[in-house]
């Protein structure tokens, strides 16, 4: 059975800066991602990884070339239409980019309620339903400064994962993190998001992670340059 991808790229360039300051960060990037999928992106700092993942996650507008997002093209597209996109996306960064005044179970839930679709009590429900698939049961109500890294991290799956994206971008989420809580992060990333049947794109230096991946894509000045597929 053919799998349909979920994200489509031809011949897409960026650019940063204007006139003489103008530089170009990508060249030529085409690339297919299918549905379950998990890949890692590898590359040296300046490589353009994180600009690629942006791109990807409508959190940047594309300047040339095309790139199909969960079946909608992004080149031209309004920040309206971004913004349902974005949606339907799940982002976890190395910064956990959690809020401090608000608890843990209270960060996961901010994701649903952009969706206006449950009521606070349903959404609070989902939400200590979540931290307790990502073994933070016991920590539902801490604020992130009472939480170590790994626990933090954890606690961005569970936002990141909470709506049931289709496509999870994560840019070094185990960075900041121990060899073990790396692991940890990133087997329970995976194993959530095979049970939920959506895709991972991350970004990441993490040589001990690389055998989680479906396909290894290595970029280098701007280009995608190799890429390898487990076995």
């Amino acid at each position: 059975m053919l799998r349909e991808p979920i994200v489509t790229i031809q011949n897409l360039d960026h650019y940063f800066g204007e006139g003489g300051l103008r530089k170009q960060i990508l060249f030529d990037i085409n690339l297919e991602i299918y549905s379950g999928e998990v890949i890692i992106l590898m590359g040296q700092s300046g490589s353009g990884k994180t600009t690629l993942l942006t791109l990807i996650g409508g959190l940047r507008s594309p300047q040339t070339g095309s790139l199909q997002v969960l079946r909608n093209e992004l080149y031209g597209a309004k920040e309206k239409q971004l913004v349902k996109i974005r949606r339907n996306i799940g982002y976890i960064f190395q910064a956990h980019n959690l809020l401090p005044f608000l608890t843990a179970c209270q960060n996961v839930q901010m994701a649903l309620e952009l969706h206006k679709k449950f009521s606070y009590q349903k959404a609070q429900a989902i939400s200590k339903a979540m931290l307790e698939a990502v073994g933070l049961e016991h920590k539902v109500n801490y604020y992130p400064n009472d939480l170590s890294g790994g626990q933090k991290q954890r606690v961005a799956i569970a936002r990141a994962l909470v709506n049931h994206p289709q496509l999870v971008l994560a840019d070094e989420p185990t960075a900041a993190l121990d060899s073990k809580s790396g692991r940890d992060v990133v087997e329970l990333m995976q194993h959530l998001a095979k049970e939920q049947g959506c895709t991972i794109l991350m970004v990441t230096h993490d040589n001990r992670i690389l055998d989680i991946a479906d396909r290894i894509l290595h970029m280098e000045d701007g280009h995608i340059v190799d890429q390898e597929v487990s076995i």
